[in-house]
């Protein structure tokens, strides 16, 4: 939903890396606090079984969430887009993507993918709820009716089947950033065949429903509510900065429309041959300019991947200083640092390897280097699109 910054790693999942950020442990114990009295009462049992029942159901409702966004990550991989981390924050989940939907269709497949995910998750929990206690009495149980006998496993069930719906309804609601905006921008974009037009109507809702929010917040607020009136209200101005940043982002793009890769680029960067013995790297490349990395190429100029200085001096310290480049680029990760020149820099803005290395390498359709776009290069467009001077 929301963009964060670091995370503490909790584990990982088929490559994927998911972390936390601090939010996500103030998350889970104001939700463990806010349950156990509930949890105690409608249990009738010692504390230290309600705790534990408390404690296990937040755990599972948050692997739900990873679930949640597991299915956007899967899908995203599935259309050649490479997602390394899920970040746990405050108020859910984020898919770490390294570029945008390019496409309509690809916008939608990923942002239904969530829905789903956790439309199967209440489909689990459903059935074994209905194979506890029966279509009669499940109602009762998720209500924590008295008259009937809660157990911890069908008391964390039935919370369970009842948080995930509640997942599944909110996030399908048509307001960016929820992946129900991202379902609606993807359908606008489809018919209009503007991916402006779609992101503009998307966040204009996602604006429309943070105030009807921040209502209902203040309305619970008011009414004694302080709880869940006070998260409504915060979660309903991180949706609405949310949604105007897409919509100020919108008007960036409309205004650099027309700018390619190649408009901007250096088109005579400092390439290292790939037959080039590490040592003379050393003296030639990076001890000469004193740049941390330096993009590789092939005979043919096709760009191959990333020296960085380091793992050159650890090849020399090692007695291997015959070793040639390509043996110690990160050849691997290619295509995670090029752009095709050709390509509008509105997709450069999203990109996460220009931030992480700081340049992207342009090359055109055989995979030649044909130019260097980096941060500062980008900057400086769009400082001429608002009509702001350079500094």
């Amino acid at each position: 939903m929301l963009r964060r910054s670091g995370s503490i790693k909790l584990f990982d999942v088929a490559g994927i890396r998911i972390g936390a950020d601090l939010g996500w442990f103030l998350t889970l114990f104001l939700v463990i606090l806010w349950l156990s009295p509930s949890f105690r009462s409608a249990l009738g049992s010692s504390d230290g079984v309600a705790y534990l029942t408390t404690v296990i159901s937040a755990l599972l409702f948050f692997t739900s969430l990873i679930a949640h966004e597991l299915g956007h990550a899967i899908v995203a991989r599935r259309q050649g887009i490479e997602v390394k981390s899920i970040q746990l924050f405050l108020f859910g989940g984020l898919t770490q993507m390294s570029r945008d939907a390019q496409s309509p269709g690809e916008e939608f497949k990923i942002a239904a993918a969530g829905p789903l995910a956790t439309f199967g998750m209440v489909i689990v929990f459903l059935v074994i709820d209905l194979a506890i206690v029966g279509p009669n009495l499940l109602w009762d149980a998720i209500r924590l009716t008295p008259d009937i006998k809660l157990t911890p496993v069908l008391l964390s069930l039935s919370w369970l089947l009842l948080m995930n719906v509640v997942v599944l309804v909110f996030n399908l609601v048509p307001a960016f950033p929820l992946d129900g905006g991202r379902i609606a921008r993807a359908i606008i974009w489809r018919i209009t065949g503007d991916k402006r037009r779609g992101t503009q109507s998307a966040a204009k809702l996602g604006q429309g429903f943070a105030v009807i929010l921040a209502g209902i917040g203040i309305w619970l607020l008011l009414a004694g509510g302080a709880f869940g009136g006070l998260w409504l209200v915060i979660l309903a101005f991180l949706l609405g900065q949310s949604a105007r940043g897409a919509l100020m982002q919108s008007a960036l793009t409309e205004r650099i429309e027309g700018v390619r890769v190649a408009d901007i680029m250096d088109r005579q960067p400092v390439a290292i041959p790939a037959r080039t013995p590490v040592s003379e790297a050393l003296d030639s490349y990076f001890l000469r300019y004193g740049w941390s990395w330096f993009p590789v190429v092939d005979e043919g100029g096709h760009f191959m991947g990333i020296a960085r200085q380091e793992r050159v001096q650890a090849a020399i310290d090692g007695g291997e200083g015959w070793l040639t480049v390509d043996a110690v680029l990160e050849s691997g990760e290619a295509a995670k640092w090029r752009v095709d020149e050709d390509r509008p820099i509105s997709e450069v803005l999203s990109s996460e390897s220009l931030g992480l290395l700081g340049a992207l390498m342009a090359v055109d359709g055989e995979g030649v280097l044909r130019g260097v776009v980096t941060v500062e290069q980008v900057r400086r467009a769009l400082q001429s699109a608002l009509g702001s001077p350079a500094a």
